[in-house]
């Protein structure tokens, strides 16, 4: 029977139990898993429990998932566990999390894919303090049905949806961003802008254009696990670059510089995921200078832009997108399913990007971009941000004294979405004990490219105002 007092948690020790019966073909190839609901019943344990134990099985490669079926044992003549560079199933189901498996293969791969998965699947109704995006109700609004009504007309239904749309993204859109652009300094014209399908699309796309394999690329660390993902799964060499209060570790980068030669350094300027830090103006400068002196690129990723001042220091601003390039998207203050982000350059540049995106997408749908042309030209996107912002600020007020009323300290000054929490014990345990009980965690050494042990973690402050979470939470730490 599994165990609550074991030294493993629920999750894994289902995952353990359950793969031993595989490769002892106690269950053969072919074979269904119990249902979520008659494996919860059966071991006594939650459905979200169940959930990440399978999870960990689909992403070491011994079952697959098929479309409303169930979980059935992969037949397979070799054993996937001591194989994990061969991933098996549906693409779509486990694409991301191969990487991050392949990626993390030293150390619990199993339970980062899981998490991964877990910020795409809520493990339950419950507040998600390790959740990436602000809650549902927080972006509710009435301009967003508004505008999507007014782009279905008729007329204007046929006009965008019969053709393909402009390969560089709607023009409409495009005009948009360029004036939205203006208001915190950077240089963009229309034709300077490529529309994409989110952010990380336009991360990608510029990989892809700037980089071939085995170049080494800086990237801030800590920094989102998926970009180190992607990185890794097109053959790139990471140099990690310690990030300070006012920027990156310049020491650092020069020695990488002087030693490696890297073509690109990837940076979040402004409310730095994780930390929450905002660059200063001496760092961006002399970041800059480095990268005249040494020849790489830097793709500036301002993707929580809407939840910052105006007037923060931005690399793109400060270089006229001259050896920068500008990424940023609408996933997190707007509307995380339209899957509209966009990357600005210098006109050379930016005829290379388009030829990239032309590749892979041919266009990206006008019918939303054309929406959210609407709301920026409305002004309604400004003010639902300021709205947000007003919100965030008191959540995180109250975040913040949860945090440390259950005995935490902030590793970082809360500012922005995220908290960098300290908690005093290992993350990677804590988060599988934490999702025995419905709660994911954004563990701390899911931020670095080699995933070192850690007592660091993440916390969304919309998400973490619960005080029945942090009292869970405490019990769970203080056992471990």
């Amino acid at each position: 029977m599994l165990t609550r007092t074991s030294s493993q948690s629920l999750t894994a020790q289902l995952a353990d139990r359950l793969a031993e019966r595989i490769r002892n073909r106690l269950l053969l190839p072919g074979a269904r898993l119990p249902s979520v609901r008659e494996c919860a019943r059966q071991q006594g344990v939650s459905p979200y429990t169940v959930v990440a134990a399978y999870d960990q099985l689909l992403a070491l490669g011994l079952v697959e998932a098929r479309r409303q079926r169930g979980f059935f044992v992969r037949d397979s003549g070799r054993d996937p566990a001591r194989d994990p560079a061969q991933p098996a199933g549906d693409p779509l189901q486990i694409s991301a999390l191969s990487m991050v498996t392949q990626m993390m293969a030293s150390r619990t791969p199993a339970d980062a894919s899981s998490l991964i998965r877990s910020m795409f699947h809520r493990p339950s109704d419950k507040p998600q303090p390790g959740m990436g995006v602000f809650p549902p109700d927080w972006l509710d609004s009435s301009f967003m049905p508004t505008a999507v009504r007014r782009m279905t007309s008729t007329a204007m239904l046929q006009e965008l949806s019969l053709q393909y749309g402009e390969p560089a993204g709607d023009a409409a859109l495009r005009r948009s961003l360029s004036q939205k652009l203006v208001g915190i300094n950077v240089p963009a014209a229309p034709d300077q802008i490529v529309t994409t399908i989110g952010a990380t699309h336009a991360l990608d796309i510029v990989s892809r254009t700037m980089l071939r394999a085995g170049d080494p690329v800086m990237v801030e660390e800590p920094g989102w696990a998926l970009e180190f993902a992607r990185l890794e799964a097109l053959g790139m060499r990471i140099l990690p670059v310690p990030r300070r209060a006012d920027g990156p570790d310049l020491d650092v980068m020069a020695q990488y510089c002087a030693l490696h030669s890297p073509k690109l350094f990837v940076s979040v300027s402004v409310l730095h995921n994780p930390t929450g830090y905002s660059l200063s103006p001496n760092s961006a400068h002399r970041v800059l200078k480095l990268a005249n002196e040494h020849d790489f690129h830097i793709v500036e990723d301002d993707t929580y832009s809407h939840l910052a001042p105006e007037h923060a220091t931005r690399l793109s601003a400060l270089d006229g997108l001259q050896r920068t390039i500008y990424v940023s998207g609408f996933a997190k203050i707007l509307a995380p399913n339209w899957r509209i982000g966009f990357l600005a350059a210098s006109p050379v540049l930016k005829e290379r990007l388009l030829e990239t995106k032309l590749l892979a997408t041919l266009t990206s749908p006008a019918l939303f971009e054309r929406a959210l042309s609407w709301c920026i030209d409305q002004g309604q996107l400004r003010r639902h941000a300021e709205r947000v912002r007003i919100r965030l600020e008191g959540a995180r007020a109250r975040a913040a004294k949860l945090v440390l009323a259950h005995g935490c300290t902030f590793a970082s000054e809360p500012a922005g979405l995220f908290g960098w929490v300290d908690t005093g014990v290992d993350t990677d345990m804590l988060t599988q004990r934490m999702l025995d009980q419905g709660y994911l965690l954004a563990p701390g050494s899911l931020f670095h490219a080699r995933r070192p042990p850690t007592t660091l973690m993440r916390i969304n402050f919309a998400s973490s105002q619960d005080a029945s979470f942090w009292k869970v939470f405490a019990k769970t730490r203080d056992e471990l």
